[in-house]
Protein backbone atom coordinates (compact mmCIF):
# COMPACT_ATOMS: atom_id res chain seq x y z
CA UNK A 1 0.00 0.00 0.00
CA UNK A 2 1.22 3.27 -1.13
CA UNK A 3 2.48 5.92 1.49
CA UNK A 4 0.15 9.52 1.80
CA UNK A 5 1.68 12.79 2.21
CA UNK A 6 0.63 15.98 4.06
CA UNK A 7 2.24 18.93 2.23
CA UNK A 8 1.71 22.34 3.38
CA UNK A 9 3.76 25.57 2.13
CA UNK A 10 2.84 28.79 4.43
CA UNK A 11 2.81 31.74 1.80
CA UNK A 12 2.43 34.30 4.63
CA UNK A 13 2.02 33.98 8.73
CA UNK A 14 0.18 37.24 10.07
CA UNK A 15 -0.17 35.94 13.40
CA UNK A 16 2.92 33.88 14.89
CA UNK A 17 1.02 33.38 18.06
CA UNK A 18 -2.22 31.62 16.65
CA UNK A 19 0.44 29.25 14.62
CA UNK A 20 1.88 28.31 17.97
CA UNK A 21 -1.32 27.53 19.49
CA UNK A 22 -2.11 25.75 16.58
CA UNK A 23 0.82 23.71 16.89
CA UNK A 24 0.60 22.23 20.37
CA UNK A 25 -3.13 20.89 18.92
CA UNK A 26 -1.93 19.88 15.74
CA UNK A 27 0.87 17.94 16.44
CA UNK A 28 -0.02 15.92 18.90
CA UNK A 29 -3.33 15.34 16.58
CA UNK A 30 -1.18 14.23 13.97
CA UNK A 31 0.79 12.13 15.74
CA UNK A 32 -2.28 10.29 17.37
CA UNK A 33 -3.28 9.47 13.58
CA UNK A 34 -0.43 7.95 12.52
CA UNK A 35 1.31 10.70 11.11
CA UNK A 36 5.65 11.17 11.19
CA UNK A 37 6.93 14.69 10.74
CA UNK A 38 9.48 14.33 7.78
CA UNK A 39 10.14 18.02 6.66
CA UNK A 40 9.26 21.05 9.42
CA UNK A 41 11.22 24.34 8.34
CA UNK A 42 12.48 26.69 6.11
CA UNK A 43 14.20 25.64 2.65
CA UNK A 44 17.87 24.83 2.92
CA UNK A 45 18.31 26.13 -0.55
CA UNK A 46 15.38 27.13 -3.42
CA UNK A 47 15.95 26.08 -6.85
CA UNK A 48 13.94 26.89 -10.21
CA UNK A 49 11.18 29.32 -9.55
CA UNK A 50 11.34 27.84 -5.81
CA UNK A 51 10.48 30.16 -2.97
CA UNK A 52 11.75 30.66 0.44
CA UNK A 53 8.61 29.59 2.55
CA UNK A 54 8.29 27.26 5.57
CA UNK A 55 7.81 23.73 4.67
CA UNK A 56 5.80 21.09 6.63
CA UNK A 57 5.87 17.05 5.02
CA UNK A 58 3.97 14.53 6.99
CA UNK A 59 3.81 11.16 5.99
CA UNK A 60 1.16 8.66 6.80
CA UNK A 61 0.60 4.99 6.33
CA UNK A 62 -2.10 5.02 3.47
CA UNK A 63 -4.14 7.95 1.81
CA UNK A 64 -6.77 6.73 3.96
CA UNK A 65 -5.11 7.74 7.41
CA UNK A 66 -4.28 10.93 5.82
CA UNK A 67 -7.35 12.22 4.77
CA UNK A 68 -9.18 10.87 8.36
CA UNK A 69 -6.25 12.63 10.39
CA UNK A 70 -7.58 15.76 8.67
CA UNK A 71 -10.79 14.85 9.02
CA UNK A 72 -10.52 13.98 12.60
CA UNK A 73 -11.95 16.08 15.66
CA UNK A 74 -8.64 16.93 17.33
CA UNK A 75 -7.16 18.03 14.16
CA UNK A 76 -10.57 20.46 13.43
CA UNK A 77 -10.01 21.87 16.68
CA UNK A 78 -6.57 22.97 15.82
CA UNK A 79 -7.45 24.35 12.32
CA UNK A 80 -10.06 26.32 14.53
CA UNK A 81 -7.28 27.84 16.31
CA UNK A 82 -5.13 28.94 13.23
CA UNK A 83 -8.00 30.88 11.95
CA UNK A 84 -7.06 32.87 9.05
CA UNK A 85 -3.62 33.34 11.08
CA UNK A 86 -1.88 31.68 7.79
CA UNK A 87 -2.18 31.91 3.97
CA UNK A 88 -0.97 28.19 3.17
CA UNK A 89 -0.85 25.55 0.48
CA UNK A 90 -2.21 22.34 2.20
CA UNK A 91 -2.31 19.35 -0.07
CA UNK A 92 -2.57 15.65 0.52
CA UNK A 93 -0.43 13.25 -2.06
CA UNK A 94 -0.44 9.68 -2.31
CA UNK A 95 3.00 8.49 -2.73
CA UNK A 96 4.18 6.02 -5.18
CA UNK A 97 4.52 2.50 -4.26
Amino acid sequence: MAKAYWISCYRSISNPDALQAYAKLAGPAIQSAGGRFVVRGMPAKTYESGVNQRTVVVEFDSLDKAVAAHESDSYKAALKLLGNAVERDFRIVEGVS
